[in-house]
């Protein structure tokens, strides 16, 4: 009777301890499927930016999304960024984000990056660094930042010479 008793409770804590463990395996392995996820929505739509298309770049952001152009001030909610978005893009002939270093931990992402755009005839060179809140693997929060004199100084180049 006793080597019964031993037996049932030799199992019962094999199957907590199998439980535990399979629980926690699960929980990582699902973690690690959201920041993959996330990264890969992340590599989308900085490569959707080459098509210059507001609308695609729209469907990236949840419903009321934010975006922090730094150092302007933020704009949120579908209207609103296709609004911004076009308007931005609009003197925009091609642009090539390229990405320097990336890291995603759950629901943030981080990238470094070099947007290589020509805009009005004049190419720019401009290193970005933007930090993404995702929610349900789309972007809840955008925060962009560059040096702006980066970026007109390069236009007004541009204008000079070619006057």
């Amino acid at each position: 009777m006793t080597h019964t008793i031993q037996n049932v409770w030799s199992r019962v804590v094999i199957s907590i301890l199998f439980s535990i463990v399979t629980s926690q395996s699960i929980a990582q392995s699902s973690e690690e499927t959201e920041v993959a996820n996330n990264e890969t929505v992340i590599r989308g739509f900085i490569e959707a930016w080459s098509r210059l298309d507001p609308d695609e770049l729209l469907n990236y952001f949840v419903e009321d999304g934010t975006y922090y152009n730094m150092p302007t001030s933020p704009v949120t909610g579908h209207e609103n960024l296709r609004q911004f978005i076009a308007g931005f893009i609009q003197s925009w002939e091609t642009t090539d984000w390229e990405i320097l270093n990336l890291l995603a931990d759950g629901d943030i992402v981080m990238v470094e990056r070099i947007d290589h755009t020509v805009v009005a005839g004049s190419p720019v060179e401009l290193p970005c660094f933007g930090i993404f809140e995702m929610e349900n693997g789309k972007i809840k929060v955008w925060r962009d930042y560059f040096n702006l004199p980066t970026y007109t100084d390069a236009l007004t180049a541009a204008a000079a010479a070619a006057n």
